[in-house]
């Protein structure tokens, strides 16, 4: 739904590794990086749209991304990694019908407080 996000981050090797580690599973990789002021840009298989890390002292606010998962496999993937990669759990893999029926999704904390999910709309096998 978006081109682009760009936030700051207070320890860009920090969350660059985390985001690399976290999203791994959804085939997401580097498209370009510049200085840590710049940061660097990720893009998942078949996405034009882009996320973008960058260095700032800056105290941003606190966001949430949501990834596309094309499966609940890749969801569950995404949790471990995270995990691996040093997020803090906010909510194991799982449905949540309080969204609707097949809303299956993880959450984690990432080094900046950031809300990450990676989500699949696609009903269970």
């Amino acid at each position: 739904m978006f081109d682009h996000v760009k936030f700051g981050v207070g320890s860009y090797a920090a969350s660059k590794a985390f985001f690399l580690k976290a999203l791994e599973p959804l085939g997401v990789a580097v498209v370009s990086e510049g200085a840590p002021t710049y940061g660097v840009e990720l893009v998942g298989p078949k996405s034009k749209a882009s996320l973008c890390l960058y260095q700032t002292e800056e105290k941003p606010a606190h966001l949430h991304l949501a990834f596309a998962a094309e499966s609940r496999q890749q969801v569950d993937a995404f949790y471990r990694a995270a995990l691996a990669a040093g997020g803090k759990d906010n909510g194991a893999p799982g449905l949540r019908p309080h969204y609707h029926a097949n809303y299956y999704a993880a959450f984690v904390i990432g080094p900046d407080g950031h809300n990450i999910e990676a989500v699949c709309h696609a009903p269970g096998a």
